[in-house]
């Protein structure tokens, strides 16, 4: 065996393979609760340890990562053994060090690992920088004294903790080399705010031997982030360590879906944007060390695949561009979507939401629409519902926003905490006026329409300044729906309305109730005479008929709506099945428009959301 190439020296020469998750192997090996201290196994069973150390080296990573991640002594003192703090380093690094040497292979680098402390640091936490920076000395000086040849701070998300990190590894011995990481949420920035950019040239300021990103999301994303970093910073080392895709509950298991060959792909391709480290986290195994080992010794064993690699912006100094939502991906795509419209609950309870939410996500629909206070009665917000669906559910969301009630202060302001809380679909709507609610002296009044407010979100917000055209500080990137009525009295109005929304930005529509597919075709025929065949994915809605007063009380009272009398009379002659007829009816009538429209809007009266589903069925949809 020669000499080790000193990792600084073995850096210049190309990519590094690391080794991929620690606590995903022993989680997997042991059957041990993802809470349980697994950096205590360096003393209680190194064996355990060792065995996924050896497991990495034969599937050919060059650096081995000691079970550290989580040694520090406020992360430690919860189980008890800030006391061991630094015999657990310590053994760390040595069981690494005896599974290396025995390996008889040239330069394998031992890892020192150390992740974040677990607390918030001042100003958003009360330790303070020094007790941070103590608590780092503690540990990294007992890696460093046990020989690790290399440091690696990872999965940060504070930029104010990680520079602590770094001082503290230079102060115990500013020899060694450091690799800092920070990880991203799934906007491309960082729990706190920062960008790529930001990040990367933070981490290079800080002295960092190489910079880079890890945990997050899957390849893909981190593909995306590290090309900004090496936009920002194009001279400095940059390493990649993505999990195996986002984590998913599966029987009461944490799976996640990206598989080796995936990660052989990824590979080359992050080789490609100059990625000098690269290696696996959460989920990852060494199957997945294996197909990237592979793809990197002989990129033609790989099966050809199609990875954009992403382009770098003009600037540097750009902000982070913001992904299309599910849904403007798929209806730029031109895939059929079906959507169904919940109503906030009338208290502050939301478990019946959820539950519905559940429902309509084993059914296979696509995404939520939220109104906001149907027939102007009082419900909860609808932005908390549909925050709750995106997190509990993982449904995308389309919020209702109706103009009705707000002046231009508060739309703007309840624009930007909708995008805060990542609700980026949203559907503009006049309302329902509160004289017909619970309220019927409440203030109605209204400084903008829904065309306006269009131009708002899509002229304005979405070009990074408000409606009096300061500055918000980036850019929102809200999808906006419009409303369209096909069965309205005067056509005419309604094209012209129409054109006006579409002029304003409006990205899709979604209509009233259709009961009659021959409505919309004409509709359809009359805009396309005048202006050309409509290019705007339209929703059409479906609205499930309970029974015969159901459906006459919607023919006769509800504007814009219009019941065939055959549909009416279907209801009567099905007697005491009627509601079963009405999704019936409502699954003939999905049939019938989806090849007329790109997507159908579902609207469940009383609540039936079982109907909705039982609607959706027809379809015989996949999971995508």
């Amino acid at each position: 065996m020669t000499a080790k190439i000193p990792f600084r020296e073995r850096l210049a020469q190309g990519v590094i393979l690391a080794d991929g998750a620690m606590g995903t192997m022993l989680h997997a090996q042991q059957s041990l609760p993802m809470d349980t201290c697994f950096d205590a196994l360096n003393l209680d069973d190194p064996a355990v340890v060792a065995e996924v150390h050896h497991r990495y080296i034969e599937a050919g990573a060059e650096i081995i990562e000691t079970n550290t991640f989580g040694a520090n002594i406020y992360k430690l003192g919860a189980c008890g053994l800030q006391k061991q703090c630094a015999a657990i380093n310590r053994a760390g690094v040595e069981l690494a060090r005896r599974v290396v040497d025995a390996m008889y292979r040239d330069n394998l680098y031992v890892a020192g690992a150390v992740g974040p402390l677990g607390v918030r640091l001042a100003p958003f936490g009360r330790v303070t920088p020094e007790q941070a920076f103590e608590a780092f000395r503690i540990q990294l000086e007992a890696l460093v004294e046990a020989n690790a040849d290399v440091l690696i701070l990872e999965t940060f998300t504070d930029l104010y903790e990680i520079a602590e990190a770094v001082k503290a590894a230079r102060a115990v011995d500013d020899t060694v080399p450091v690799i800092a990481q920070m990880t991203f949420t799934r906007d491309d920035r960082t729990l706190l705010g920062d960008t790529p950019a930001q990040v990367a040239r933070a981490l290079r300021a800080m002295g960092a031997d190489v910079i880079g990103l890890n945990c997050s999301g899957g390849p893909a994303q981190l593909l995306r982030i590290a090309q900004l970093m090496h936009q920002a910073e194009p001279g400095a080392y940059l390493s990649v360590m993505p999990n195996a895709g986002w984590p998913e509950q599966v029987g009461g298991r944490v799976m996640y879906p990206a598989t080796p060959e995936y990660f052989g792909e990824y590979a080359l391709a992050l080789q490609e944007i100059g990625a000098r480290v690269i290696g696996g986290c959460c989920g990852t195994t060494p199957e997945h060390i294996r197909a990237m080992r592979d793809a990197l010794d002989d990129p033609a064993r790989t099966h050809p695949v199609i990875i954009s690699v992403p382009q770098p912006p003009e600037a540097a100094d750009s902000e982070v561009p913001e992904q299309p939502t599910d849904l403007a991906r798929k209806l730029a795509a031109g895939q059929f979507v079906v959507t169904v419209e919940m109503s906030p609950p009338r208290s502050f309870t939301a478990q019946k939401v959820t539950a519905a939410a559940e429902l309509l996500r084993e059914a296979h629909v696509d995404f939520i629409n939220v109104s906001d206070s149907p027939m102007a009665r009082m419900r909860m917000s609808p932005w908390a519902v549909c925050h709750l669906v995106q997190h509990h559910v993982g449904m995308e969301t389309v919020l209702h926003f109706p103009t009705r009630g707000r002046n231009l202060l508060r739309v703007q302001g309840d624009l930007l905490a909708a995008h805060a809380l990542n609700v980026r679909n949203i559907f503009v709507v006049m309302g329902d006026p509160t004289k017909i609610g619970d309220y019927p002296d409440a203030f109605d009044t209204h400084d903008i329409p829904p065309s306006g407010l269009i131009t708002l979100i899509k002229r304005s917000l979405n070009q990074g300044v408000d409606y009096a055209g300061n500055s918000i500080g980036q850019p929102t990137s809200f999808t906006v729906g419009c409303a369209l009525n096909v069965n309205a009295r005067d056509p005419e109005r309604e094209i012209k309305l129409l054109r006006k929304k579409i002029e304003a930005g409006a990205d899709f529509a979604l209509t009233q109730p259709v009961f009659d597919p021959a409505t919309l075709a004409r509709f359809l025929d009359a805009y396309a005479a005048q202006h050309g065949a409509l290019d705007l994915p339209v929703l059409v809605g479906i609205l499930p008929l309970n029974n015969p007063r159901h459906a006459a009380f919607l023919h006769n009272e509800v504007p814009g709506i219009d019941i065939p009398e055959r549909t009416r009379q279907r209801l009567i002659d099905a007697g005491d099945d009627s509601k079963s007829e009405g999704v019936y009816i409502a699954q003939e009538l999905l049939l019938e428009l989806k090849d007329m429209a790109q997507g159908v809007y579902i609207m469940p009266a009383f609540g039936r959301y079982d109907l909705a589903a039982s609607v959706v069925d027809v379809l015989e949809r996949s999971p995508l």
